[in-house]
């Protein structure tokens, strides 16, 4: 993913289903909450996955702050509102990827990362010139654009998704989005061709 592509997508944002074409790269801010700069709220090995992606030595996991859904039941509301969060670059999310497979990390964890997708691509791209070797996985919450997942093609290894909802009702009450169960079918058979 070149510095120019990344630049493209975030001048009219269409990463996520909500689709708010909002420039991100002038500093503004789409329903995620963020705009063009990474900000990541956590990174450490996390023993708290289902036990084959934790492994034994836990999941080298990033957690993104924002999120396309903002669920009214979220476990990571702070996170997911981008109420907390450390602005770093590409690069040193690449060394961070890096890192964490040398502390001994089953895998790197990728936690609602739909809004920073081009940029996480290039870290990773970078990572995997100097190393990084442990299965990528991707861990969503389901609500995802088939053109922002083949993105990732070549580059996830696993994918963790929620279905979260089957009712337009409940997924419109819940989290402002009417066309879950939709969007996240069709995100769910994007995954499948690209892993098995």
């Amino acid at each position: 993913m070149t510095l120019e592509k990344i630049n493209q997508l975030m001048t009219c944002c269409t990463l996520c289903p909500r689709k708010c074409g909002v420039n991100r790269l002038s500093g503004s801010r789409g329903f995620c909450g963020q705009n063009a700069d990474i900000v990541c709220a956590r990174a450490a090995l996390h023993f708290w996955e289902e036990p084959c992606i934790s492994g034994s030595q836990g999941s080298g996991t990033v957690f993104f702050s924002g999120c396309s859904l903002q669920c009214v039941f979220c476990q990571n509301y702070s996170i997911a509102t981008g109420h907390v969060g450390k602005r770093i670059t590409i690069e040193h999310l690449s060394t961070i990827f890096l890192s964490l497979q040398k502390k001994g990390a089953a895998n790197i964890n990728l936690v609602t990362a739909c809004h920073f997708v081009p940029q996480i691509c290039r870290a990773l791209e970078l990572a995997k010139h100097q190393g990084l070797d442990i299965p990528v996985v991707y861990n969503t919450g389901g609500y995802e654009e088939v053109s922002t997942l083949k993105l990732l093609d070549g580059l996830v290894d696993i994918y963790l998704p929620d279905m979260k909802y089957h009712s337009s009702l409940l997924s419109a009450k819940y989290s402002q989005a009417d066309n879950y169960f939709e969007k996240a079918s069709a995100a769910v058979s994007e995954m499948v061709r690209q892993t098995g």
